[in-house]
């Protein structure tokens, strides 16, 4: 069953990349085959969508301008064989989709995939840390105190990550805590 799927799907394919060729020579034709079309749901005004290598270099970044779906076409005709992330940057989570790029031609690599952000908030003198980890990486936590660093750890193996730091209410001024988690770095100013 598996194989039926498999050489259908190189039909289908074949079939679509022979009609976009086609369109290609034909000079009416807005659509060619060194267009993919992406799709995000529930995008927002301020939301960043940037496309990465697998080094993670920034190749293409731009603020979104209007919420709802959004629907990008992009031109990725340049790029080189390897893996690229489209990533978009909503309030509280990341959205990102993998593709390969193979000899001019593009391919969706699994489904998408969520990075929830840690949410820190401060109250009476408590810094509260909350992060949804649904895919079991650990949280790094840096505190820092007018730029020096107060305290440190490293959360694991929940789904969901809390923590609850009491601050010093003698030692008012800047705080600054920088977490790291799934390659990605936060950085949340306050004062006390």
């Amino acid at each position: 069953m598996r194989t039926i799927k498999r050489k259908v799907f190189v039909a289908i394919f074949m079939l679509v990349t022979i009609v976009n060729f086609a369109n290609n020579n034909d000079s009416n034709t807005l659509v060619s085959a060194d267009k993919v079309r992406v799709t995000f749901d529930n995008a927002k005004k301020g939301n960043q969508l940037t496309i990465k290598d697998a080094n993670g270099a920034i190749l293409h970044s731009e603020e979104i301008i209007k919420e709802g779906t959004l629907v990008k076409t992009f031109n990725l005709s340049d790029l080189e064989n390897g893996i690229y992330t489209l990533e978009l940057e909503k309030d509280f989570q990341f959205v990102i989709k993998s593709i390969e790029v193979i000899n001019k031609n593009v391919t969706f690599t699994g489904a998408d995939r969520f990075i929830f952000k840690p949410i820190v908030r401060n109250e009476n003198n408590k810094l509260m840390i909350t992060k949804i980890a649904f895919d079991a990486e650990p949280l790094k936590i840096y505190i820092y105190y007018k730029n020096e660093i107060i305290y440190s750890e490293t959360l694991e193996g929940d789904k969901i990550l809390n923590r609850v730091y009491s601050l010093d209410k003698g030692l008012k001024g800047d705080y600054r805590v920088v977490s790291f988690n799934n390659g990605k770095s936060y950085v949340n100013n306050f004062k006390l």
